[in-house]
């Protein structure tokens, strides 16, 4: 059985190629979220094994978001995806509870890595 991905980014190009990166791969992108709220809302129901987390959106970031979902969650695994690489942002990440941090744009081998790590 394949694990289930949320994708959160406000892009829908983001969902596709994250889509195209787990091809044949163990996971499968079960949900997608074009907003923090909506994450937030939605996680409940779906349960995803892993999120993937984009910290640049409008209203509520990625980094307000995970923050939510995991206080409500705490068995939540969120892997941030941006291109914001700077040093407290990754910092804060951590902080609030995320497993690992991809840069955009990604390789598909770095993608399914930080999968594997958020699930271990």
């Amino acid at each position: 059985m394949k694990k289930r991905v949320m994708v959160v980014d406000d892009t829908r190009i983001m969902e596709l190629q994250i889509e195209e990166a787990l091809k044949d791969s163990e996971y499968e992108v079960v949900a997608y979220c074009r907003n923090g709220p909506e994450a937030i809302a939605r996680y409940g129901d779906i349960l995803p094994d892993v999120i993937t987390m984009d910290i640049l959106m409008p209203g509520m970031d990625g980094l307000e978001t995970a923050q939510a979902i995991i206080e409500e969650h705490p068995e939540a695994r969120v892997v941030m995806v941006s291109s914001l690489a700077y040093d407290d942002t990754i910092n804060e990440a951590v902080r609030i509870g995320a497993k690992t941090f991809v840069y955009k744009p990604f390789e598909r081998k770095e993608l399914l890595c930080a999968l594997d790590f958020a699930l271990r």
